[in-house]
């Protein structure tokens, strides 16, 4: 991206948590003002991105440095994976059969007994519009003007399944 497009994006971003931040005076609830909050911490971490992204971009246009090239692109490149989890956030491992979720210790999703070997990793079950709430067009529009995706779903333990 061009320092124009990070400039424009860093402008979405920054009235998006504004958005939010008003929407939130709105929430009934201990768990709206949780997904409230959540967006807004993710919108804040987008926002602290993009300015590094933008100071590396300075920094390269004073001199040419060879690191600070690299250090941009491997930026940019993390942005481009960059995703906002409003809940969970699920990790597995299928090659040691570990999962983890949202950062925490990895667990074994294997388990045998005389009957065999069962392997069971959680799910991510996404939450509905009517859990969402208020939060539905502003996440849709974040989403559709800055191409960053928003997750909101829970990691819930499934049946186990045979390995």
């Amino acid at each position: 991206m061009t320092t124009d497009q990070n400039l424009m994006l860093y402008t979405k971003l920054a009235g998006f948590r504004l958005v939010v931040l008003a929407n939130r005076f709105g929430c009934d609830t201990d768990f709206s003002r949780e997904l409230h909050d959540r967006l807004i911490e993710g919108l804040e971490a987008a926002v602290a991105r993009i300015r590094v992204i933008m100071e590396l971009e300075r920094t390269l246009l004073v001199g040419d440095d060879e690191f600070i090239a690299y250090q941009l692109q491997g930026e940019t490149e993390i942005f481009g994976r960059f995703t906002i989890n409003l809940l969970d956030d699920l990790e597995i491992d299928f090659d040691t059969h570990e999962y983890r979720i949202n950062g925490g210790n990895w667990i074994n999703a294997l388990t045998a007994d005389d009957n065999g070997i069962d392997i069971a990793y959680p799910e991510l079950l996404a939450l509905t519009e009517e859990q969402l709430g208020s939060l539905v067009p502003i996440v849709e529009e974040i989403t559709r003007q800055t191409g960053i995706p928003v997750h909101a779903a829970h990691a819930v333990c499934g049946g186990p399944s045979q390995g």
